[in-house]
């Protein structure tokens, strides 16, 4: 998915794509290397100007175009999937940073030069040291390097008091000197201000830039143009991948590339997510903005660096050559990535922010729908005037019963995506709504867990009395469900199975075991795949049927796995007799209706962290029961967060691209492949963070580790999640 979701970014995406295609061929940007380096303004600075992109976040009354830090984004990102040459971004950070000051007379003045087409850079990089004089202040110093620095028309400057404040200005044009640097990205300038006791006056001094501006506006930008790098990386490697042919086979055929290939589109999608919630955060409050930026410095611009280097190891031999365009990506990613600041300064930032605060993904304000929110909250308030009187268990299973639960599903707050008359047919506007009213009274929504999956394939695949036998119980939480899928011979290659299923008068007789089943042992009823036709191909022979848990001939051993817990079992079919009426849909039909179990399945797993989680890395910090340092902490929970808030931000840009009319199915494996490594990564260094209190598991930490299978397994592997992705979404050869 690129930045832009809704009708009017992704036209204004592809118009970017089409100038760039037009005014900026690569062949062209080679040939004028040199002139680059120096500052000379390349062909396509003129068209931008011409088509307004070099003013568009500046407000109308400055004669701009009066939008935002997203449609920024969504500049940036194609300029960098295009590797536009020259000064646009480095020109649209220095008058953004003006355009967030009061006006004044040097303010206007820059912000009418910025609309004329003069081109920018920001110097807020350190190495200049101001101090007061009775003229103002004198700057002394040579800057670290500064994108954009040589051929700038507007210099704006940022140097540092003795005690650690900002003076901004604006440098006069003949003060100072600008030394060219050789750019590792060979299609932009850069280059240091030196300067030797310039006197900085009253009129050419600007108003403080805020530094979570600063951070907001170039980590956004650049994360922006990482996520266009990466998309062009991946592009380039599937399209060669697909094309190329070893061994008498197109090399996109063979595994280990087609999983290379699916993690490239995995990062492409984090990075491009992480970019988009913190241009959406410029309408946020500043903590929401300074959790949103340092995302950004985590995730979307370093993915950058890796995604170029995976394609250069794609291509092969003529990744590695001067001739081939992959080097001058890389090289542009290496050095947005420098200009962004060290990962490891960005992740502790992010981990002391995540110590008191934490972004919103919220799908709607709180002012949204306020008849619903008046309908929904009469109802919760009389729920929570019930007795509490439902029977909880051990392990995942829902708490059984009870009047609160009886009430929250007549009122369809059980599932109220589904239709009537079992839920409201809400909207996700509307499910976010009432979602919120729930968090407003802390009350947990209610969840089916395993009848999450099983309920949506009856209600688009059961006949009507399964329907009505088995969907309203279920959300009264009368009926809990397990999922009898896999087997011992077929659990990735679930197509495989052996449970066979014989017609007899009235029913079916199934035989066979199915194994590591969850809440079998404290289930109702279970969904179950078996074999109905062993002489068609393996997928068509398969139907899906419901299983009357108490039914005879059915037996249920728990297994014990290593954390100690028994929470999964091993079902033995001994002849089990199964009623026609509890055949879903018609015989055949199985691998259809198990897609839409399954899809489901990967939905809720691809959005919940259980494992490795930032509020366990948090607990930690708070307690300091830890032998890390606190350096090392922070970073581990800036690093979890991390994940945590770009598998959210994914979550949320599903659901609005839904809402924009968007396919956005690839994005199912896509969150149920990165949320599985997030619990992986995240749990590892939870656990390296303790030290000798580790080895007798205090907090449970080590426990939860081990836990780690259940997630890793569960829906699909990772593997199997990455061939999906290759082949489906990426289009790559069997």
């Amino acid at each position: 998915m690129a930045i832009a979701l809704d009708a009017d970014h992704r036209d204004l995406a592809d118009a970017v794509a089409g100038l760039a295609r037009r005014h900026a061929p690569i062949a062209r940007t080679r040939e004028t290397f040199a002139e680059l380096a120096e500052g000379k303004r390349p062909e396509i600075w003129d068209a931008c100007v011409q088509q307004g992109l070099h003013a568009l976040h500046l407000a109308e009354e400055d004669h701009g175009a009066g939008a935002g830090l997203p449609e920024l984004a969504v500049v940036a990102e194609q300029f960098g999937r295009a590797l536009a040459p020259g000064p646009w971004v480095s020109t649209v950070i220095a008058s953004a940073l003006i355009a967030t000051l009061p006006s004044g007379e040097v303010v206007t003045d820059l912000l009418r030069r910025f609309v004329d087409g003069a081109t920018g850079a920001a110097v807020t990089v350190p190495g200049l040291v101001a101090t007061p004089v009775e003229q103002g202040w004198t700057v002394t110093g040579l800057s670290e390097p500064v994108l954009g620095l040589p051929g700038a028309d507007e210099v704006i400057v940022c140097a540092t008091t003795a005690d650690g404040a900002w003076v901004w200005f604006r440098l006069p044009s003949t003060a100072g000197e600008i030394e060219v640097a050789e750019g590792v990205d060979l299609t932009r300038s850069i280059g240091r201000l030196r300067l030797s006791g310039e006197v900085v006056t009253a009129e050419h001094l600007l108003p403080p830039v805020e530094r979570d501006d600063v951070h907001l506006i170039v980590n956004t930008l650049l994360g922006a143009e990482a996520a266009g790098i990466a998309a062009w990386a991946l592009d380039t490697a599937v399209d060669h991948v697909r094309n190329r042919h070893q061994f008498g086979r197109p090399v996109g055929s063979f595994q280990a590339v087609q999983h290379k290939a699916a993690m490239m589109l995995v990062r492409r999608d984090i990075a491009a997510a992480a970019a988009w919630d913190a241009a959406r955060s410029e309408l946020h409050g500043r903590e929401q903005q300074r959790l949103a930026a340092a995302q950004a410095a985590v995730t979307a611009v370093p993915a950058a660096v890796d995604i170029a280097l995976e394609c250069v190891t794609l291509l092969g031999g003529i990744g590695f050559t001067w001739e081939h365009d992959a080097h001058l990506y890389w090289r542009r990613a290496l050095s947005i990535t420098s200009i962004v600041g060290p990962e490891e300064v960005w992740a502790r930032r992010l981990g002391e922010l995540a110590m008191s605060s934490a972004r919103d993904f919220s799908l709607v304000g709180t002012d949204a729908l306020p008849e619903l929110r008046e309908r929904v909250g009469e109802v919760l308030d009389e729920v929570l005037s019930l007795p509490d009187d439902a029977v909880y268990t051990e392990g995942w299973a829902p708490a059984r019963g009870g009047a609160r639960r009886a009430r929250l599903a007549e009122a369809g707050f059980v599932a109220p995506h589904y239709p009537l008359p079992y839920g409201l047919a809400a909207t996700p506007h509307e499910q976010a709504v009432i979602a919120d009213e729930f968090a407003r009274r802390g009350l947990e929504q209610p969840t089916t867990v395993i009848g999450e999956w099983v309920l949506p394939t009856l209600l688009l695949h059961g006949t009507e009395d399964q329907q009505r036998r088995f969907v309203a119980p279920t959300l009264r939480s009368e009926i809990v469900w397990c999922q009898l899928f896999s087997e011992p011979g077929a659990g990735s290659d679930l197509a495989g199975l052996s449970t066979r299923a014989r017609k007899v008068d009235g029913g079916w007789v199934i035989a066979g075991q199915k194994v590591w089943n969850s809440l079998a042992h404290q289930a109702d009823w279970g969904i179950c795949l078996a074999r109905t036709n062993p002489d068609v191909p393996k997928h068509e022979g398969i139907s899906y049927f419901l299983i009357d848990m108490q039914s005879e001939g059915l037996d249920v051993r728990p297994l014990r796995q290593a954390t100690g817990k028994a929470e999964f079992n091993e079902v033995f079919f001994d002849d089990v007799f199964v009623p026609d009426d509890c055949l879903v849909a018609e015989p055949g039909q199985g691998w259809r209706l198990a897609a839409t179990t399954l899809a489901n399945e990967r939905l809720n797993m691809g959005t919940e962290l259980a494992h490795g989680s930032a509020a366990r890395v948090r607990g930690l910090v708070e307690s300091g029961r830890h032998a890390a340092g606190d350096d090392a902490a922070l970073r581990t929970l800036g690093r979890n967060t991390a994940r945590e808030m770009a598998l959210s931000a994914m979550n949320l840009r599903s659901v609005q691209g839904r809402l924009s009319g968007l396919d956005v199915g690839a994005e199912i494996s896509v969150q149920k492949v990165f949320s599985a490594i997030a619990q992986r990564d995240g749990s590892r260094a939870l656990v390296s963070l303790l030290g000798p209190a580790g080895a007798v598991d205090e907090g449970g930490h080590m426990i939860d580790h081990i836990g780690l299978p259940a997630v890793l397994f569960g829906g699909g592997t990772i593997e199997i999640q990455l061939n999906v992705i290759a082949r489906r979404v990426l289009g790559l050869p069997r």
